[in-house]
């Protein structure tokens, strides 16, 4: 299964850092990443292949935004297939 994750704050040190270390440690692989600052504010998309397994996805979703408040940003993340149609014109 493939999944968007959003990442979306203040810029500061550690976003990236953060981020991608709780991904290695969920064993998710980023296929795709994208991100810049704006005048102070940090956005970030990645797109992630998760692991086939019985993962719970809202714990994960949950995890994540844990970490977010953590690293003082929000993080989203979707199912790239529902990411897709919500975006598809």
């Amino acid at each position: 299964m493939r999944a968007v994750l959003t990442v979306v704050g203040q810029d500061r040190v550690g976003i990236v850092a953060g981020v991608s270390q709780a991904l290695a440690e969920l064993k998710f692989n980023i296929v795709d990443m994208s991100q810049t600052i704006m005048e102070g504010n940090f956005t970030m998309m990645l797109v992630c292949e998760l692991p086939v397994t019985k993962m719970d996805f809202e714990s994960v979703r949950n995890q994540l935004s844990k970490l977010g408040q953590q690293l003082g940003v929000q993080i989203r993340i979707q199912r790239e297939e529902i990411f897709d149609a919500m975006y598809k014109i």
